[in-house]
C-alpha cells in the first residue's frame, strides 16, 4: 500500500488535471478520495494513501515527475522445464519503488526470464517512467533483446516482440547483463515464487 507524503491540495490538482474525478472524504480525517485504474487514493493532512491491487497508475499521477528508474529482473524454473517463478524490482533515486514475484506455471528458465522482464517493463510503464535502465543476469535474454543473438525458438521470439513493444513506451532505455550478485534481490523474489509453485 503506497503512501505518498505530499501537499494534498497539489496532489488533488494533479489528479483533476489528469481527468480523475475527486470526491469528498468519507470521514472527518479524510480530505478527499479518488478512484482510478483499479485503485483508490485517500488524502489525509500531509499524505495520500493508495489502496487496491493495482496502485501503479494512480501513484504515477501523484508523483512529481516520471524521471528515471532501474529495473532488475530474474526468472527460473525447477527442472527446466518445470514449476517456474519470476521476480523483479524498480529502483529510483529514492530507493526501491516496487517489487514483485509470481508463479507462472510450467516453463523453461528462458521463458521465465522473459516473463520477468515483461513484468518489470509493465510496472515501469505503469509508474510512468520515461527513462529506464534494465539489468538482468541472463546473458541470452539480454543479447536476444538487444539483437546480438538470434531468437530461433518461436515462443521466445514472440516474447521478444512483446518486450520491444513495451520498450517503445520509454523515451530512453538501456539493457545490461549483470552478474547474479548484482541481481540478488530479483533472484530472491524469483526463488520465493518457485518455492510456492
Amino acid at each position: 500500500m503506497p503512501v505518498i507524503e505530499c501537499d494534498v491540495g497539489t496532489a488533488r490538482n494533479r489528479l483533476e488535471d489528469a481527468g480523475v474525478a475527486v470526491e469528498s472524504g468519507n470521514t472527518d480525517h479524510e480530505r478527499w478520495r479518488a478512484s482510478h485504474a483499479g485503485a483508490t487514493a485517500v488524502a489525509y493532512d500531509d499524505k495520500v494513501v493508495i489502496q487496491g491491487g493495482t496502485p501503479q497508475r494512480l501513484e504515477a499521477l501523484l508523483r512529481e515527475s516520471s524521471g528515471r528508474a532501474y529495473a532488475y529482473f530474474d526468472g527460473g524454473s525447477r527442472g527446466n522445464p518445470g514449476p517456474a517463478g519470476i521476480g523483479w524490482l524498480l529502483v529510483s533515486s529514492n530507493g526501491i519503488v516496487a517489487e514483485g514475484s509470481d508463479t507462472i506455471g510450467r516453463a523453461t528458465n528462458n521463458q521465465a526470464e522473459y516473463e520477468a522482464l515483461i513484468a518489470a517493463l509493465k510496472a515501469a510503464r505503469d509508474y510512468g517512467y520515461d527513462e529506464l535502465h534494465i539489468r538482468g543476469d541472463s546473458e541470452l535474454i539480454v543479447k536476444q533483446v538487444r539483437g546480438e543473438y538470434n531468437t530461433n525458438n518461436p515462443e521466445l521470439r514472440e516474447k521478444r516482440v512483446t518486450v520491444h513493444e513495451l520498450l517503445s513506451a520509454f523515451d530512453e532505455w538501456t539493457l545490461e547483463h549483470v552478474p547474479r550478485e548484482v541481481n540478488d534481490r530479483a533472484d530472491e523474489l524469483a526463488n520465493e515464487a518457485m518455492d510456492q509453485a
